[in-house]
């Protein structure tokens, strides 16, 4: 079976071949790496990156990496909105002023 990549719940179908894999995955980067050109971008890297996390282990450690702290990321995220302090209590009155000037 081919191997395949998941990115935003879409899945990609790659070569059997793991030269072939490496060898995309090295040239989407390459060509990430002069994304100032036209028709090449900067998007490359990534999906270069993802390309070669199927067959280079610390490629793979580091999307695995990304991948648990962006999860933990938008765990926190969502606590953080309900762990805000209240607002201040609306029966309190602005300074005079008086007491500014």
């Amino acid at each position: 079976m081919a191997p395949k990549i998941r990115l935003f719940d879409r899945h990609w179908h790659l070569p059997e071949s793991k030269p072939v894999r490496v060898g995309i995955g090295v040239l989407l980067v390459a060509g990430g790496l002069v994304g100032f050109l036209p028709i090449l971008g900067f998007w490359m890297v990534p999906l270069g990156l993802f390309v070669l996390s199927v067959d280079l282990p610390i490629v793979r450690r580091w999307r695995r990496q990304l991948t648990v702290w962006w999860h933990r990321d938008r765990k926190n995220g969502d606590d953080a909105d309900t762990d805000s302090p209240p607002p201040p209590a609306a029966d309190t009155k602005p300074p005079s002023r008086e007491a500014v000037g």
